[in-house]
């Protein structure tokens, strides 16, 4: 009896994996929502000209690019940032994230740079972000280096990468900066004064 039962609960065992897709494949529907939970590249390029003040044919060019390396996002920062440094610097970004379902809340990003840079800089930032479900799970920190960053249609273009989260921010601004530098962007719902 006791062989019996064990020969069953095996046999249903084994069916029950065998009948099951890979973990990692979505389904038909499960495609169909995720899809509607990311932005269209011509999406992005509207929202990126009229934020960054440019043409469209420079955002588009820009974006191909990014589209090409991450795939379409599934939530973006619109905003502001300014910094300077003398070796050491910092940097202070005030913006919206925008997520495709509509949602949007206030962010604030900071952050220490060190290297070999200096002077000042003011730009409008665009951030494309991938990977992001939930727009509270933005609220950390994000390695950055900057001087490896390349320039795409006059826009300046890196990636940052943290926890399953990358994004993308696109800058176009003003000032004199020169030099190569490392850091941390943190990104938080309130201002901070103190870049650490």
């Amino acid at each position: 009896m006791l062989r019996t039962i064990t020969a069953i609960t095996l046999i249903a065992a084994l069916s029950a994996c065998a009948t099951k897709g890979p973990a990692n494949t979505p389904t038909p529907a499960q495609k169909a929502q995720n899809a509607k939970a990311e932005f269209e590249q011509s999406d992005m390029v509207q929202a990126i000209s009229e934020h960054l003040g440019v043409t469209s044919e420079s955002a588009a060019s820009t974006l191909e690019k990014i589209f090409a390396d991450q795939g379409r996002p599934t939530a973006y920062i619109t905003g502001e940032e300014g910094g300077g440094a003398i070796g050491i610097g910092t940097f202070w970004g005030k913006g919206t994230i925008w997520m495709k379902d509509g949602r949007s809340q206030p962010i604030h990003w900071t952050g220490p740079t060190f290297g070999l840079d200096t002077g000042l800089d003011a730009s409008k930032v665009f951030t494309l972000v991938y990977g992001l479900d939930d727009p509270n799970y933005v609220y950390q920190r994000f390695p950055k280096a900057e001087g490896n960053a390349y320039l795409v249609a006059g826009m300046a273009v890196n990636y940052q990468r943290s926890n399953g989260i990358t994004l993308a921010p696109v800058r176009s601004g003003v000032g004199v900066r020169l030099g190569a530098s490392i850091g941390y962007s943190s990104y938080s719902r309130d201002r901070k004064w103190i870049p650490l």
